[in-house]
């Protein structure tokens, strides 16, 4: 014991053994006793009595209070001291959930119980994640086991384009890794593996942020699928949504980036720890956004056991899963591959007339870029990244949102900013996919889109903040 493998064996049999378990206690602990029938142990008398106990202790105040005081010595000892240039990303953060309670949709409506555990949340996955060894380290394995596990795509592709198809590294080496990686995602939806994962992360949403259970479910999957295959999940009760629901839906689908996409940019070189947390961070952060910047002022109308009672494929069997799953990834691979033509091409449409006009004033290489490096230099400052660095990251974060996530690259601050698909094209792809879904919605859809993606936005910023 003690290589690699042995490693890998022994948190297969850990998981493996862990949800067998938890199988266990739920079929024949929960299920099987929840009613009041009989005289002995029940499991719902016994909810309500903590949840009596709770109250009586004032535990929803207490605990975020201590929550806070913990924080504020950790940033004091650990950062203030040591690392205070750090502190201009706790700025940062203050002024993001300033402007977006100002231009609230209903201000004096904000539930900041969501927003405080949204962000809690986020802080206490950054520490464990960034600031301990074990965390750095767990995150750094499993980032190592994916890129190793996606480099099997690199069989197929030489398999379909020869040997030479490193010679176009982006069409033949990142894409087929979508179609890969979908397949993969297709297969464990069939089993319910992925099912099960996006039913108690959600649960564990629901019970800290005191969101609806599909919102709470929506962000869960957005940790895994992407913008348009999550709502999938919460389909049957997309019609009869809140609009603040609808817009954490929304909002939710633009903070985070769907994991075919994640494993193109571990392809091309970006950290693939960074990207896991934070994809991670960013679920509890979009519905902590999308609850101050939209918030709840309608009751729910769907229940909790209907929406975590998530159904399986429809597949006869695993190869017809495999199958459908990768015949699934042609229009998010051509999704992709058009846009980019488009989007890159337009770029350089827009440079080119900026440096015409810039001739004509004697002003030298004025781009798009240019422009972006000056209007998004406060933001880029306030996540917390050296001055010298402002102007590119800047760039990255006008690049992403005017035109496409692809386009724009960097390392670790500016990761966990692009870290989603809140860019203007997204805005279409969005209605287009939940239209579908709730066609009678989509007028509802339309006027709170652009706000979501602003809030999808600052969610990664937020999380860029944090880390």
């Amino acid at each position: 014991f003690g290589d690699e493998g042995s490693w890998r064996l022994m948190v297969i049999t850990v998981l493996a053994s862990l949800g067998l378990l938890g199988h266990m206690v739920l079929k024949h602990v929960v299920q099987d006793r929840l009613s009041d029938r009989g005289n002995g142990f029940s499991a719902k008398r016994y909810l309500v009595g903590v949840d009596r106990f709770m109250t009586k202790i004032r535990l929803a105040i207490v605990l975020p209070v201590m929550l806070v005081v913990g924080l504020l010595v950790y940033i004091i000892i650990d950062i203030a001291i040591d690392r205070p240039r750090n502190l201009v990303s706790l700025g940062g953060m203050v002024f993001f959930v300033a402007v977006l309670f100002i231009f609230s949709h209903n201000p004096s409506k904000v539930q900041w119980r969501a927003v405080f555990w949204g962000m809690a949340l986020q802080l206490i996955f950054a520490l464990l994640i960034l600031r301990t060894s074990w965390g750095r380290d767990a995150f750094q394995w499993l980032g190592d086991r994916i890129s190793e596990f996606l480099a099997y795509t690199d069989e197929g592709s030489k398999f379909v384009f020869g040997d030479l198809y490193i010679n176009h590294f982006f069409a033949f080496k990142v894409l087929p890794v979508v179609v890969y990686f979908s397949t993969c995602v297709s297969i464990l939806y069939y089993l319910g593996v992925m099912q099960v994962i996006i039913k108690y992360l959600g649960m564990f949403l629901c019970f800290c942020l005191g969101t609806s259970p599909t919102e709470s479910v929506n962000a869960a999957a957005n940790i895994f699928l992407g913008q348009t295959e999550a709502p999938l999940m919460i389909r049957p009760f997309l019609s009869e949504m809140t609009k603040s629901e609808m817009h954490a839906v929304m909002t939710g689908g633009f903070a985070t980036i769907a994991g075919a996409v994640m494993a193109a940019y571990i392809v091309y070189g970006v950290p693939a720890n960074h990207l896991l947390s934070a994809s991670v961070m960013s679920a509890p952060a979009a519905l902590a956004v999308s609850k101050l910047f939209y918030p709840e002022t309608e009751t729910s109308k769907h229940k909790a056991r209907d929406v975590y009672n998530i159904a399986k494929g429809t597949e006869r069997n695993l190869i017809e899963a495999a199958s459908n799953g990768a015949s699934m990834s042609i229009k998010l691979v051509a999704n992709i591959a058009v846009n980019l033509i488009a989007f890159v091409a337009l770029l350089q449409f827009v440079n080119a007339t900026l440096v015409w006009l810039g001739d004509r004033v004697g002003y030298d290489g004025l781009t798009f870029q240019l422009i972006c490096s000056y209007i998004f230099w406060p933001l880029a400052f306030l996540m917390g990244a050296d001055q010298d660095d402002c102007r590119v990251i800047a760039q990255l974060i006008g690049t992403k949102t005017f035109l496409n996530e692809f386009v724009a690259r960097s390392v670790v601050i500016a990761t966990y900013a692009l870290c989603g698909f809140s860019n203007l094209s997204s805005m279409g792809i969005q209605l287009g996919a939940l239209g579908a879904m709730a066609p009678h919605r989509k007028s509802d859809m339309s006027k709170i889109v652009f706000r979501a993606m602003l809030a999808g936005n600052v969610a990664c910023f937020v999380t860029a903040c944090i880390a």
